[in-house]
């Protein structure tokens, strides 16, 4: 019987159709710490802990939590930036059977309280600058154990003491990492020293069961929590590692992405460690702090956003780094422009290419191949052991012929298990239908011949003006190239008649200090239909972007409406 996927033809080399896994994440560590014990796992700002030391704090951290109390599917939440600390902990909690849930530790106390109240979450492991945001909330929670996190005890012993000179540059590397703690409030690293591994007997979590909350606004821009199984978490790593056909203990990867973010969640804790890599982490992204860690741990694969691609690129030019050893880039969460792609790809002679997927999907769903097959500009095509399909928006059952936009669905084990105590809103995105689970993605793609997907824009954000659609993303890459403008984003309004009114926010190019509306108009002439013309020009010093860079329309909207 052929099978019914086109895109199979499309994968590189060696790539199977197919993958499957029948362990959890927790024994996949083990399993690399005992393949390569002597390996650098992690390495933060010049500090290495090896896969051995590594398993073993991991089990200690584990005792530790279970001396607070922690059990089998008790949530635990992680307000945390990337860091080793980070690594053992998402870790440990998982081997409890226990449910890690990850904020952004930058949140504001309201924003905090929301996600920690949703979650029910019983003990935070908090970073000590955001702890007093969350005990400012507390008592609106479950939370009945704040322990605070020293970011500075994952630094070598010498830069922790450099820390202490009296001089501005340490005093500022001191905030960014360290905060007064309350009287009352536990550290955890001490915690951690007092506590007893956890036996290596205790049971491992079952595949099916839940592993992760990650807060996303899904596809209707309410923030709700994804659940992500402990299957979810190991299939999307052996997904990728099908894909990019790494071998284990070869690889160095860059964690510049947020472990709290789904795609810096699966490319670095699970997919670095299900390879043996060297996870080479930065606190946050930083050019300097990039290359520094470069000349110390040469990387051969960046998993990335377009603005650290071009900002790294343009770094290697201007400075003379060296960045030849990345062999792969992923680039992910907003489109990829073929400049960025161009400019990575002379200074590293490695290829960069295009992924999709969403927290939703754990969250890689579909990539380029990493081969001459690959198409700049694409999304790509479905990752092994998943199927896409491209559907009515108004009855997600029935699928448009190839080459009508519809909305993208996807199947496959990487699909999450539904929505946090919602099940509604599970029910609205989660479709059963010739057999499978489908999962509404809110985004509209056009598949292409050879099982090609092209993002089109999300179906949230479509503009409709006098009845007909306009698709933001479109306008947008034809605004980007008028000289004048440096970034836009093009939003809908409320225009009477017309239903809603095209608005560009734009950020002016560098030495430029006026943009008129007649000369955008003129400039989209030939290449856009009058109906999508901006109708409004708003000149924004930045656009407001979300942690990994992605900029937000929602919060311009939002920003423009009450602008008036």
């Amino acid at each position: 019987m052929t099978d019914p996927r086109p895109w199979l033809a499309s994968y590189a080399p060696g790539v199977p159709s197919d993958v499957d896994v029948d362990v959890p994440m927790t024994r996949v560590l083990e399993d690399s710490a005992r393949r390569f014990p002597s390996r650098v796992a992690t390495e933060f700002l010049g500090a290495v802990t090896t896969y051995d030391t590594l398993a073993r704090r991991v089990s200690r951290a584990a005792g530790a939590l279970h001396g607070l109390g922690v059990r089998e599917g008790d949530r635990v939440s992680l307000a945390l930036p990337n860091s080793a600390t980070h690594v053992v902990l998402f870790y440990a909690v998982l081997r409890l059977g226990a449910v890690v849930v990850e904020h952004n530790p930058t949140y504001s106390s309201a924003e905090l309280g929301r996600q920690l109240a949703d979650s029910g979450a019983t003990v935070a492991l908090v970073w000590e600058n955001a702890v007093e945001r969350v005990l400012a909330v507390r008592a609106e929670t479950a939370v009945r154990t704040v322990v605070a996190v020293n970011l500075a005890a994952d630094l070598p012993s010498v830069k922790r003491a450099a820390l202490h000179l009296p001089v501005p540059s340490a005093r500022r590397t001191r905030a960014s990492m360290r905060a007064t703690v309350p009287p009352g409030v536990p550290s955890w690293h001490k915690l951690v020293r007092r506590a007893n591994p956890l036996p290596a007997d205790h049971p491992h979590p079952e595949l099916d069961a839940p592993a992760l909350l990650l807060y996303t606004g899904g596809t209707t821009g309410d923030p709700k929590g994804a659940v992500l199984t402990h299957r979810n978490l190991a299939i999307n790593p052996a997904q990728g590692q099908a894909w990019t056909q790494h071998e284990n203990g070869t690889e160095t990867v860059l964690a510049a992405l947020p472990f709290f973010h789904a795609f810096g969640m699966t490319l670095c804790l699970t997919y670095a460690m299900r390879i043996a890599a060297t996870l080479v982490i930065v606190p946050r992204f930083d050019v300097d702090l990039v290359l520094a860690a470069q000349r110390r741990h040469p990387l051969s694969f960046v998993p990335g956003v377009p603005p650290i691609f071009e900002r790294l690129a343009a770094a290697a030019r201007e400075r003379g780094a060296d960045l030849t050893s990345v062999r792969y880039g992923i680039s992910g969460a907003m489109a990829l422009p073929a400049e960025t792609a161009q400019a990575w790809e002379s200074v590293t002679g490695g290829l960069l290419i295009e992924g999709y997927g969403m927290t939703e999907t754990s969250p890689v769903a579909v990539g380029n191949p990493l081969s001459d097959e690959r198409r700049p500009g694409v999304l790509g095509v479905p990752f092994p052991s998943t199927w896409a399909r491209v559907a009515d928006p108004e009855d997600p059952t029935r699928v448009v012929p190839t080459g009508e936009r519809g909305e993208l669905q996807l199947s496959g084990p990487q699909v999450f298990a539904g929505y946090w105590q919602r099940p509604e809103e599970t029910a609205a995105v989660l479709v059963e239908d010739d057999g499978r689970t489908w999962l509404r993605t809110g985004d509209v793609v056009v598949e292409e011949e050879g099982g090609f997907l092209r993002l089109v824009d999300r179906i949230k954000e479509v503009i409709i003006t006098g009845g007909y659609n306009v698709y933001p993303s479109q306008v947008e890459e034809h605004l980007r190239r008028m000289p004048e403008i440096a970034d836009v984003a093009v939003v809908g309004i409320p225009g009477g008649d017309l239903g809603e009114r095209v608005v560009a926010a734009i950020v002016l190019a560098e030495g430029t200090t006026r943009v008129e509306l007649s000369a955008v108009r003129a400039w989209s002439e030939h290449a856009l239909a009058r109906y999508a013309h901006p109708r409004d020009l708003i000149v924004l010093p930045e656009l407001p972007r979300s942690p990994i860079g992605k900029v937000m329309r929602r919060t311009v909207r939002e920003q423009l409406i009450e602008r008036g």
